[in-house]
């Protein structure tokens, strides 16, 4: 923005003149990218860092997801077989006395299966074998979705 300014010589050179100039009315939107920007890039980091459990590699599959309103219970096998529920390391005989226990607290939601991709089958059908005769049938299993290159 440049100003100029304009010296006559006339009667009015001595006194300045006043001039209203327009008011900028137009919404200066560089701050609200900037600030938009920062917060997709705090998410982005924050995403990976809020999945629930233990660390394990999920099967790929083509499946929709569940939606869910509350905390689900999520029971885990890892890849040497071992059983979590939520992040709590069990026995396998202790799955169906714990999930009782669990329901006796008011808990009927769905309960999330995740079985490691390299995790052996049996070990899986074994926790879901107990947790259907602990009495709970609302059973999910979790995967990853498929990606493109795939």
């Amino acid at each position: 923005m440049g100003a100029s300014v304009k010296r006559g010589v006339g009667r009015n050179s001595g006194r300045r003149r006043h001039r209203r100039t327009a008011l900028n009315a137009e919404i200066n939107v560089t701050p609200l990218v900037d600030v938009m920007l920062v917060l997709l890039i705090v998410f982005m980091v924050a995403a990976p860092l809020l999945s629930v459990g233990v660390p394990i590699e999920l099967p790929k599959t083509d499946a929709k997801s569940l939606p869910s309103q509350t905390e689900p219970i999520t029971i885990t096998v890892n890849a040497d077989g071992e059983i979590f529920i939520q992040e709590t390391e069990i026995a396998l005989d202790d799955v169906a006395t714990r999930l009782v226990a669990i329901s006796n607290n008011g808990y009927d939601e769905r309960i999330y299966l995740r079985g490691d991709g390299q995790a052996n089958y049996e070990a899986v059908m074994k926790v879901m074998a107990r947790v259907n005769a602990a009495g709970f049938s609302n059973l999910g299993l979790v995967t990853d979705p498929v990606s493109a290159g795939n």
